[in-house]
């Protein structure tokens, strides 16, 4: 459904055919494109039409810039196809349009504007970054493996595997598989890996053309009939990279592939995403982006993700967060050395005078003071300077973190479908108001993960206020093992020494939901002080077969002050118990009559 393509009043029309571009013609675009946003510049409220077609975008003519962008490789410069820098209350209308991406380049990026609308268009690659087959036989010596060639050329070099485009080529890397009937990650392959240990050893042969003989002995065989995605490049762009940038509109836009991020907002204030999809193309079968479908990374306001839709994703469709630095030297009571403890988290500038942080015991996590940012002054891409407006608390030590607490937004996730995806559902970790309501997921590992660290990914944000209500939970949650898949709902913050007098995050509630597990565990939750669990409905499904280690429907450790009421089970549901662990008894209020056993 097309979002309304007329210009609404006051709105000044500018078409990208008046500047020499037929659309179908295959033709590169990009220098059209740059002339007709000149031209919008000076204009009141411009809309940027592209009458409906495709359009093609090829490297020739690309703006070059460096950009640092958070939880992606920093290849630089980057070649960007549409830039949008310094705008204000500007549409781009793609009418129901496909761009298609030739090479290595970032699709959209919005610098330093506001106002800025982007609706009603598809945007696809002609020789995807990534690749899919089809298993045709499998036994114990050999994959053989159906790859079209068209969408997905490669050759063979030196017995491995090797896709080649428009200007790069790449040595295929990994695999997930998806079960080629329900278009699901088949169940316990996850981040095992669906061909076992040591498949890299393979040597692969071409049996014709687009046919493929892989030479190994497999620790796992794949089904016949099942989709193999075969990674095989870097994320060094985004798919829309939104920064320094306010009030920014994505509507109705299809993402059917690129080569990390989907969306990555960062630094940026009031982001909206409403029925914007990250899903395979009409060519592919469960083949859409490389990495996670919406990122949001250091970004305060209101971040609002409605009637959404993410299926064949390499991680997470959406992961919300900040970034933590570690003090690597105090030069003085209010300046210290950071750094950037990612490297795929580099370079970004982390502090602005005015914003508030937070002193973090690495520890615990406990955040034991804040501050004032004066002023930040990079050093290098790694490290960099804070100076602050009064001295930092004296127990804080070299090999604790910083994080910025200004920047750190308000999320609403509301009616999406998180199909079956590589990895979990939703991560999200900010001391903003959270709320994700009304949503499915079919999650291949948990549905729901809040987490928070300083001390391996680096990506801060205890939570304070989160309501998860009215969602439902389907069996597929959790048939795969990732990072801190702990429960269909997990809570897991990367804590080296717990302190339950200190919890973590804190003020979740859980309500009216309604779960279809087939395992144990529901919900795991460590470090939270204010959890309600009420009003849901646990119905046992017998689609999958029980694996997980953990064998309590419920397991709080180091949570203080929870509450489970009113919830209903519905057949023979596993466990139904409740674990604790260095949770005392009488942090737990359990109302009556909810058929929990010990």
């Amino acid at each position: 459904m097309l979002v309304s393509a007329c210009p609404a009043p006051g709105q000044t029309e500018v078409r990208i055919t008046d500047f020499g571009v037929r659309p179908d013609s295959r033709l590169n675009v990009v220098g059209a494109v740059q002339r007709a946003l000149e031209a919008c510049r000076n204009l009141e409220r411009p809309v940027l039409v592209f009458p409906r077609g495709r359009y093609d975008f090829w490297p020739q003519g690309c703006i070059e810039r460096d950009y640092f962008e958070s939880n992606t490789t920093q290849d630089n410069p980057k070649r960007l196809a549409i830039l949008i820098e310094n705008f204000r209350g500007l549409t781009v209308e793609g009418s129901g349009s496909t761009f298609v991406f030739h090479d290595r380049m970032q699709p959209f990026t919005v610098d330093h504007s506001t106002q800025v609308t982007l609706r009603n268009c598809s945007l696809d690659w002609d020789i995807p970054l990534t690749a899919e087959a089809t298993v045709e036989e499998a036994t114990e010596g050999y994959l053989d493996l159906r790859i079209d060639d068209r969408q997905f050329p490669y050759v063979i070099e030196s017995g491995k595997l090797v896709f080649v485009g428009e200007g790069w080529k790449s040595a295929w890397g990994d695999a997930m598989e998806f079960d080629g009937k329900t278009l699901r990650v088949v169940p316990q392959t996850g981040d095992a890996g669906c061909l076992g240990s040591r498949w890299r050893d393979y040597r692969a042969e071409e049996l014709d053309k687009g046919r493929v003989r892989l030479q190994h002995r497999f620790g796992r065989r794949p089904a016949v009939g099942n989709v193999l995605v075969l990674r095989h490049s870097v994320r060094d762009h985004a798919g829309l990279f939104i920064v320094n940038s306010k009030d920014i509109w994505v509507e109705n836009v299809d993402l059917f592939h690129c080569a990390g991020l989907g969306l990555l907002a960062q630094y940026s204030e009031n982001v909206s995403l409403r029925r914007f999809r990250a899903v395979p193309s009409p060519r592919r079968k469960v083949l859409s982006g490389h990495d996670d479908g919406v990122h949001v990374s250091n970004c305060r306001g209101l971040v609002r993700i409605e009637d959404c839709r993410f299926h064949g994703l390499m991680d997470d469709p959406i992961n919300v967060h900040g970034t933590s630095v570690r003090i690597i030297e105090r030069r003085a009571p209010d300046r210290l050395v950071c750094k950037f403890m990612h490297p795929q988290s580099t370079g970004m500038i982390w502090g602005r005078a005015g914003d508030r942080i937070g002193f973090i015991d690495r520890d615990s996590m406990r955040t034991v003071a804040q501050g004032v940012c004066a002023r930040f002054e990079a050093r290098d891409r790694d490290t960099f300077e804070v100076i602050l407006e009064a001295p930092a608390p004296g127990e804080i030590r070299v090999g604790d973190a910083l994080e910025n607490l200004t920047w750190a937004p308000a999320v609403e996730i509301r009616g999406c479908h998180f199909a079956s995806n590589r990895a979990r559902g939703i991560l999200v970790s900010t001391p903003g108001r959270v709320v994700i309501e009304n949503n499915r997921f079919e999650s291949s590992g948990s549905a729901i993960l809040i987490s928070g660290d300083a001390n391996q990914w680096y990506e801060s944000g205890a939570v304070t206020d989160v309501t998860i209500r009215r969602n439902v939970f389907e069996s597929p949650c959790l048939t795969s093992m990732y990072q801190f898949s702990e429960g269909i709902i997990s809570i897991d913050p990367e804590i080296p020494r717990l302190d339950p007098e200190h919890p973590f995050h804190r003020n979740i509630r859980i309500e009216d939901n309604t779960f279809h597990p087939f395992d144990y565990p529901v919900l795991y939750a460590k470090s939270v002080r204010g959890l309600i669990f009420s009003n849901n409905r646990m119905i046992r499904s017998h689609e999958f077969a029980p694996f997980h280690a953990r064998k309590a429907t419920l397991t709080f450790e180091a949570c203080r002050d929870v509450r489970i009421d009113d919830n209903l089970f519905e057949g023979e549901v596993l466990g139904r118990n409740i674990a604790l662990k260095a949770t005392g008894p009488g942090e737990l209020k359990l109302g009556p009559g909810q058929g929990w056993m010990p």
